[in-house]
């Protein structure tokens, strides 16, 4: 049989960080270019909780971030690219290849009998059924079918099937982690892990009590294998108190068979209790984090006293430190969100769902809350900017931040430069025009032109490409950094999902579907497992985190404060907005 995935070969865990090597940062790419402003307005939507800072609680940098799909190339994107910033630090010399490109070299794959529950080579098998297929083969080895020996598509059953392991096969790592990975779109994880346990042991009954305890010692220690790539790749799903029993239950049945792979399930699951533990943890600091968060600021009625309030620039004014914090946040917030969260945000929309109050229950929190932190940081940025009483100051901030921006983008924090870019895009921030005018900002537009929106980001993907390559090549652990424009992998995950089936007409599970969503969603995690270099300021953090921002209304009121309304539109706003804050500060 030919190869299951197109990934073979590709899976080899990750190199050990160098921190020997202290290369210099690179240069700024900015010159006086000029570039046309991108739309204003890029805030998310706010129905995400509070932001969160686990800056006091264990990181979860275990060893499964290591081994699992460390080395996958990343997914082409074919866009035009019209005009890049010279010199930028991430453009790429020559574009990757396509997984799909390299030829695998994955040994035949044995084809399964499901009536005999044994494996067997057999090149000349009759369920065998191979045809040309334009350019490349076609072919299909009972509900499985291929092309270019890539898995393209099979029953659910026979997926299933193929997940679990005998003495003489264990499935492609790339294919335990595509199948686990987009599997609960079909059926809650707690029944695919009864089934593939069911199967595993079910398949070595022979009738005989003696040689069943002698052919299940010797599957052992696959089961065991397929459970430790389960349980380090994905333990949210083991929050649900069904899995936690189904891993139990296995316990104690390997337990009678082969000690060796009992010891081995134990501390499989001690690494896993201790996993959860730190998520934990992690959720009961950004609780108490976001009590703190959510306290008002200083009363706007009184500008005076809302002068009195600390700013950033009494808290940090090296716009190179705030950029290091700013990635402490964002790679801490990363590696708590779990590869499923990308997918369980489709799974409720699957008709085969019966088990939506799982999926209900900390289906996305991660996700959600990482995407409220780039909201946040948005808020935080214009509420810094709209606060001062004065322009000067105002200016003088406005510049500290596109300094900050600038920071990020040559880091490869593109997620906080695009929180920046927005924040200082929103409307009671770009309409201080008399402070704008006081403001240099041709580093700002060529920031902008670099996250411009226009064919479908094409500037940005350009960078991210480079980065994503440097990162590959790096010799220190600030070289490997690469955070995404978080959303826009988002949008692309979900229209990727959108927009293909996931089910073929026959009944087929759409597997280069599959392929496509875990391609994306394992570049997410070599991102992720980076270890931030930076050292690590506690009092900046906390002042990221926990410092209160204003609403909407409050930054556009706050605006008018510091530049008075220009016309009987802005006019009319204002006594609006005063009213409605002040009826609103009498109700609490």
């Amino acid at each position: 049989m030919p190869p299951t995935t197109p990934y073979a070969g590709k899976f080899s865990s990750c190199s050990v960080y160098n921190n020997n090597n202290h290369h210099p940062q690179p240069q700024s790419p900015y010159h006086s270019n000029t570039a046309p402003k991108p739309s204003r307005e890029h805030i998310h939507n706010g129905v995400y909780p509070a932001a969160e800072n686990p800056y006091d609680v264990p990181q979860p940098h275990h060893s499964y971030r290591s081994s699992s799909l460390s080395s996958m190339t990343s997914k082409e994107h074919h866009y035009s690219s019209s005009c890049v910033v010279s010199e930028n630090p991430y453009s790429p010399q020559h574009q990757p290849h396509s997984p799909r490109q390299h030829s695998t070299s994955c040994p035949g794959r044995a084809h399964r009998h499901s009536s005999h529950g044994e494996h067997s080579c057999r090149n000349n098998s009759a369920s065998v059924k191979s045809r040309l297929y334009g350019q490349g083969i076609t072919a299909s080895y009972g509900e499985m079918c291929y092309h270019d020996n890539s898995l393209v598509s099979a029953s659910l059953e026979a997926l299933i099937q193929h997940l679990v392991p005998t003495v003489d096969y264990y499935p492609d790592r790339s294919y335990v982690f595509t199948f686990l990975l987009s599997s609960r779109l079909f059926l809650h994880p707690y029944e695919l892990m009864t089934r593939v346990c069911h199967l595993c042991v079910e398949q070595q009954r022979s009738g005989d009590v003696l040689l069943d305890k002698i052919r299940f010692r010797e599957v052992a220690p696959k089961l065991v294998q397929l459970l430790t790539e389960w349980t380090e790749t994905f333990p949210y799903d083991f929050r649900d108190e069904r899995m936690m029993r189904c891993l139990k239950d296995m316990t104690q049945h390997v337990a009678r068979g082969d000690e060796y792979s009992w010891r081995a399930m134990q501390q499989m699951t001690q690494r896993l209790i201790k996993r959860l533990s730190a998520l934990g943890q992690y959720e009961e600091a950004v609780a108490a984090l976001n009590a703190v968060a959510e306290e008002r600021p200083t009363s706007l009625k009184n500008k005076q006293a809302a002068v009195q309030r600390s700013d950033i620039l009494s808290v940090c004014d090296d716009a190179f430190i705030l950029a290091q914090q700013l990635t402490h946040v964002e790679l801490d917030r990363l590696s708590f969100i779990g590869p499923e969260e990308f997918i369980q945000t489709f799974a409720l929309k699957d008709p085969m769902e019966n088990h939506k109050g799982f999926f209900r229950k900390r289906k996305t929190s991660n996700l959600e809350a990482y995407i409220s932190w780039f909201n946040r940081l948005s808020f935080l940025v214009a509420t810094e900017i709209c606060m001062p009483a004065k322009k000067k100051q105002r200016a003088r901030i406005i510049e500290f931040f596109i300094d900050v921006a600038q920071e990020c983008f040559n880091i490869g924090n593109f997620n906080s430069l695009m929180a920046i870019i927005t924040g200082m895009n929103m409307n009671p921030v770009s309409r201080l025009k008399k402070t704008w005018s006081k403001v240099n900002t041709d580093k700002f537009e060529i920031l902008e032109h670099q996250m411009d929106p226009s064919s479908n980001f094409s500037n940005y993907r350009t960078a991210l490409r480079g980065a994503t390559q440097r990162s590959e090549t790096a010799h220190s652990s600030q070289e490997k950094i690469v955070i995404p424009f978080f959303s826009l992998l988002i949008k692309d995950i979900y229209f990727l999902n959108e927009g293909c089936a996931s089910r073929l007409p026959n009944g087929h599970i759409n597997f280069e579907k599959l392929w496509e969503l875990a391609k994306q969603v394992s570049e997410f995690l070599v991102w992720r497992q980076v270890i931030c270099p930076f050292d690590r300021d506690r009092r900046v953090l906390q002042y990221l985190v926990t410092t209160p921002v204003l609403t909407e209304d409050e930054l556009h009121l706050a605006s008018f404060e510091s530049e008075g309304p220009e016309n009987n539109m802005e006019k009319d706003s204002r006594r609006s907005l005063r009213s409605s804050l002040l009826h609103r500060e009498n109700r609490s």
